[in-house]
């Protein structure tokens, strides 16, 4: 299949690139490489630089004919849309509707949407289902429900069909060493606690100890990316096999504490990674533990190598390469 990836050159857009050229897909990437990184463009996927509020190059680009794209271009800093909503509505907003009219233009009519667990918001109970209400607590997560809620409206009226799929926290880095990119502006624990590490950062601010789980830090579920990737790929074939949209959640369905990831990198890393209590952040809830048991179920997907020592030493390799 030829395959479009927008915004192929960031964290998960060159993994989920990879990882259908793994699959044999053609992939042609287009990003703007404002988050994205060159290092993380692969000799066997072309590339075009152009963004996605650039309506003609949109055009242009969907114009080559492609089976399917992948939308992975939305900013995504929740407390970065807490004081910039503005940025926040143009891109992700303004600019998934860009996509779906260029899609409609050029009549390609299947899409892997990159979505959130933020839409849920605080837990109403664990494990968090795609049935969940949808509750964001932050300006980041309302912009996805909203694209969630465009898409649906594309599919019915335009015919386009959509995975939306709803991630967890992901995390790690390929294994094969493929991606060795780094994030810009990390805001996520695991590349805090690697910079921290590596000596670039003092310490590593936990946000209370003095919550409701086995050792008093926040619990969240972590999806390794290469799981995440290898989730696209199936999502992207059994939507253009049965050409129904469809919603799924992509976490672990295990979680990890702030507290268990600090002392597992330093075993791993073997350097001492101070840390320091802070006050609680407002919004934080205590536990978010995903269930995939809809994409078990359609995708035949289950996560291999999201337990948190894979995480860590997979992310290291590339911090400390």
């Amino acid at each position: 299949m030829k395959v479009l990836v927008i915004g192929g050159a960031g964290y998960i857009g060159s993994h989920v690139t990879r990882a259908l050229m793994d699959r044999g897909h053609t992939v042609t990437v287009f990003d703007n490489l404002s988050s994205g990184r060159r290092e993380n463009l692969f000799d066997d996927a072309y590339f075009i630089k152009g963004d996605i509020m650039d309506v003609v190059a949109l055009s242009d680009t969907m114009s080559r004919g492609f089976d399917a794209m992948v939308h992975l271009a939305a900013f995504k800093a929740a407390g970065e849309s807490m004081t910039y909503p503005e940025k926040y509505s143009v891109n992700n907003i303004s600019g998934t509707i860009n996509i779906l009219n260029c899609a409609s233009a050029t009549g390609l009519r299947a899409m892997v949407f990159s979505s959130s667990a933020a839409v849920y918001g605080d837990p109403q109970y664990l494990p968090l289902d795609e049935n969940h209400p949808l509750n964001p607590e932050n300006y980041y997560g309302f912009t996805k429900v909203e694209m969630e809620r465009i898409l649906g409206w594309y599919d019915r009226l335009n015919g386009i069909r959509c995975a939306a799929l709803r991630y967890f926290n992901a995390a790690g880095y390929d294994a094969a060493g493929r991606v060795r990119g780094l994030e810009k502006n990390p805001a996520n624990l695991l590349p805090i606690i690697m910079e921290t590490a590596k000596g670039t950062r003092e310490q590593v601010e936990i946000f209370g100890d003095d919550w409701d789980t086995p050792d008093g830090t926040c619990i969240r579920d972590y999806i390794h990316v290469s799981d995440l990737a290898d989730a696209h790929v199936l999502a992207m074939e059994h939507l253009l096999k049965t050409e129904t949209s469809f919603t799924v959640n992509l976490g672990s369905e295990n979680g990890i504490s702030v507290k268990s990831m600090i002392e597992t990198a330093r075993e791993v890393t073997g350097r001492p990674i101070p840390s320091a209590i802070a006050p609680r952040r407002p919004g934080d809830p205590a536990r978010v533990i995903a269930s995939s048991a809809r994409a078990h179920e359609l995708l035949g997907w289950k996560a291999k190598c999201s337990d948190v020592k894979t995480l860590i030493e997979s992310t290291w390799r590339v911090y400390n390469g």
